[in-house]
């Protein structure tokens, strides 16, 4: 029933060298889903599963590493025929294992190039592995419905003549029936382990004819996403093409449309739910509307609720022996000298018997910890139940001072911007380079734009183009690091991506081969994406794959900062305000004299391991020469 996909299909880099046909989406079951075949060689288009709420996606593969594919290890020795061990293949950036679907050859089969070999199942789509080479398929090790099968682990044997198959080492084939069963038996504990989870969820058996509708992954690196509104109420009707919610994910806010007609008889995941998993039910559609009210009584209460912030008061759990003091932290000592605690009635949790704050403040809402004076006055007397009670009462305003505070929510896209940037800071070898540009010939060819041709471009825009023109003149630059092959590859585009400030975080969009647009076409697409982006609007084609990024804080009082990268992207610009400074300038009599000129400050943060300090300086120098002269942008 009531499907829906995405009003902006995403595109996302991948990596491959085979050709493959794009099937289904498997985040769904399969008694729910429908799958358009459509056969691409590296671009792979077609509709994804009803119940993931997908529809037509597009991904691009491209650059593949070829030893993470096909067709794997060959083997020759004098006992045995020559054969080649297929692994399972890596058949996008995030796969680590898959599922294999079905088989489409049998053992004995001759194999020609091009011929489908099996179905795998990524976590991104189905799709067909077909053989580049010829042979016979002497083995399969891994049965159809393996699922989980980790990428690299063998999943056939193929020799090149029919003669060899039953010379195929024993060795092998022995020990991978073992490996199969092994696979086949966590398949079914997974299976019965995913139905009894959604069967204690959702009791479906007590349910009319219906859909669930489940938390779809809208980008390669989502896992949980936000319902920022529900478009469609409880028990209205569903048209091809309504809205019916939006969604906010690790990139953006997007918008559900629906693939077929139906009513919304459900909303298991209200309006504001925060933090929902991936394929965790939102939602439950019927095709009639005498199911609605079935659904809303077996279905008492949503299964996803709000998360909100929960300040729970520290427990104060001491054990039974007492705790020597060996040292008290600042916080602590400050905390005790403001009450006047005395230490001996307190208890250290820290390490080596440190007295930490939160020590403290737990034995003060406790009230077991006592004053100096109380102390004393105890081996003389007892201390009356209401004397206690009225000191308790005293310290407990100072204890609400010390722990006041509000709770500031992130929004999702926050939460991944604060994630991979300290990923960026402690896995990226930063390197920082700093220039200073003369902007006197820009601003005048920015005014004779403006009166002679009636066209206004901004500093940032024509700043975009000179930093294009530069990665073009330096190759070089324009390069990003593979990890896993330890070596620098280069972009066959240039497209920069621009910093710019949301309610909801930074967005980065794009300006794709921005060195082959003009400045005036530059600027009209900054300012259309600059306002898709503040309104949440951005495809996702339109912010994710740049190859260097700019971030402009000179409309700020900042002459000059330092940028964290943006990985896998090897390089990012800070661009500061321009200042008045006196310098000497060479007049066109050759005589140096003091004049006033407008610098802008220029810092390269670069990835070391791309740039060292030869290709970081050409390519600021390439820079400085567009600045010098500016129409050197036109070329």
């Amino acid at each position: 029933m009531a499907s829906s996909r995405l009003r902006n299909p995403s595109i996302s880099r991948g990596i491959s060298i085979i050709r493959a046909r794009f099937l289904s989406s498997t985040a769904a079951s399969r008694s729910l889903s429908r799958s358009s075949y459509g056969r691409a060689s590296l671009t792979l288009i077609g509709r994804m599963s009803r119940s993931s709420l997908f529809s037509t996606q597009r991904v691009v593969y491209d650059n593949l590493l070829k030893n993470k594919l096909h067709i794997g290890l060959r083997f020759f020795s004098a006992g045995d025929a020559p054969h080649t061990v297929l692994g399972m293949p890596a058949l996008s950036p995030t796969m680590s294992q898959g599922n294999l679907a079905k088989w489409r050859k049998k053992e004995g089969d001759k194999i020609e190039v091009g011929d489908v070999l099996c179905e795998i199942e990524t976590d991104k789509a189905t799709l067909e592995f077909e053989s580049l080479e010829e042979g016979f398929l002497a083995k399969i090790l891994i049965p159809d419905g393996s699922k989980d099968v980790p990428v690299g682990q063998p999943i056939a044997i193929t020799v090149e003549e029919a003669d060899d198959i039953q010379k195929v080492p024993s060795s092998v084939t022995e020990g991978s029936d073992d490996k199969a069963e092994n696979v086949s038996q966590q398949n079914l504990e997974s299976d019965v382990g995913v139905q009894q989870t959604n069967s204690s969820k959702i009791n479906t058996s007590e349910l009319p004819p219906h859909v669930i509708v489940d938390m779809p992954a809208l980008s390669p690196t989502m896992n949980q996403g936000n319902i920022a509104k529900w478009r469609k109420k409880e028990g209205e009707k569903i048209e091809v093409g309504d809205i019916i919610c939006e969604i906010e994910t690790d990139k953006a806010t997007l918008e559900f449309e629906c693939l077929e007609e139906g009513y919304l008889a459900k909303i298991l995941a209200p309006e504001g739910s925060k933090d929902v998993s991936v394929g965790q039910p939102i939602a439950i559609t019927v095709e009639d509307p005498a199911d609605i009210e079935a659904v809303k009584t077996s279905v008492g209460s949503s299964s996803v609720q709000e998360k909100k912030p929960v300040h729970k008061e520290a427990k104060n759990e001491f054990s039974a022996e007492t705790s020597t003091i060996s040292r008290i932290s600042p916080a602590a000592k400050m905390i005790i000298t403001e009450h006047g605690l005395d230490i001996s009635s307190l208890k250290a949790s820290g390490a080596h018997g440190t007295l930490l704050k939160g020590d403290v403040l737990a034995a003060i809402r406790s009230g077991t910890a006592s004053s100096k004076s109380s102390f004393k006055d105890t081996s003389s007397h007892k201390v009356s139940p209401k004397d206690a009670t009225s000191s308790q009462l005293e310290s407990k305003p100072a204890v609400q001072q010390l722990d006041s505070f509000e709770n500031l929510p992130n929004s999702q896209i926050r939460k991944v911007i604060a994630k991979r940037l300290l990923e960026s800071k402690q896995n990226t070898p930063h390197l920082y380079l700093s220039t200073e540009v003369t902007l006197d010939p820009l601003l005048s060819f920015r005014k004779e734009l403006k009166e002679q041709h009636d066209v206004k471009v901004s500093v940032n825009d024509i700043v975009i183009k000179a930093v294009a023109v530069a990665l073009r003149n330096v190759p070089e630059a324009n390069a990003f690091w593979d990890s896993e092959r330890g070596e620098i590859i280069p972009y066959d585009s240039i497209d920069i991506s621009i910093a710019v400030a949301t309610e909801k975080g930074l967005m980065t969009p794009i300006i794709r081969n921005a060195d082959q647009k003009t400045i005036s076409s530059i600027s009209a697409e900054v300012k259309d994406l600059a306002e898709k982006a503040r309104a949440g609007k951005l495809k996702p084609n339109e912010f994710q794959g740049g190859t260097f990024s700019i971030s402009n804080l000179g409309m700020f009082p900042v002459d000059h900062f330092c940028a964290i990268i943006n990985p896998p992207q090897a390089g990012i610009l800070a661009v500061g305000r321009g200042n008045k400074v006196v310098e000497p300038v060479t007049g066109s009599d050759g005589v140096e004299r003091p004049a006033v000129v407008n610098k802008m400050s220029l810092t390269l943060s670069a990835d070391h391991r791309v740039f060292d300090g030869k290709v970081g300086g050409a390519f600021l120098l390439a820079l400085q020469l567009n600045f010098s002269d500016i129409r050197r942008l036109m070329l």
